[in-house]
């Protein structure tokens, strides 16, 4: 069984669907497809600091600083991939880096991503 999180009208849902075997003189068979409410939304950020959103949904690929590093306005801070692409993501201001989320994680447009603070 193979999972998918499928998102309709702003709702995510995980899915899972079955592969069938499809011989040559009839059609594939439906698959079968079980939804599942999805997983709560991380916990809260804390007031202090900025938030760095997600500018587009993505997977989060590589941080490119360490938790707790010092970065400057506009310093690379993290890689998201979209559409194959990978898009450096930058820091909106000066501070020391507190990620919210993970490698390998796929975000939604404006999840948080880190608070720079």
């Amino acid at each position: 069984m193979r999972k998918f999180i499928v998102t309709i009208e702003g709702k995510s849902y995980e899915v899972g669907v079955e592969e069938v075997g499809v011989s040559q003189n009839t059609a594939p068979a439906p698959a079968p497809v079980q939804a599942v409410q999805a997983a709560a939304p991380a916990a809260s950020v804390p007031a202090n600091g900025e938030k760095l959103l997600s500018p587009f949904p993505g997977l989060i690929k590589n941080f490119l600083v360490e938790e707790g590093t010092a970065v400057k306005k506009d310093q690379p801070v993290l890689v998201l991939e979209a559409m194959k692409m990978d898009n450096d993501i930058t820091s909106p201001c000066d501070g020391k880096i507190s990620f919210k989320t993970e490698v390998g994680k796929n975000v939604e447009t404006n999840a948080v991503l880190a608070v720079i603070g």
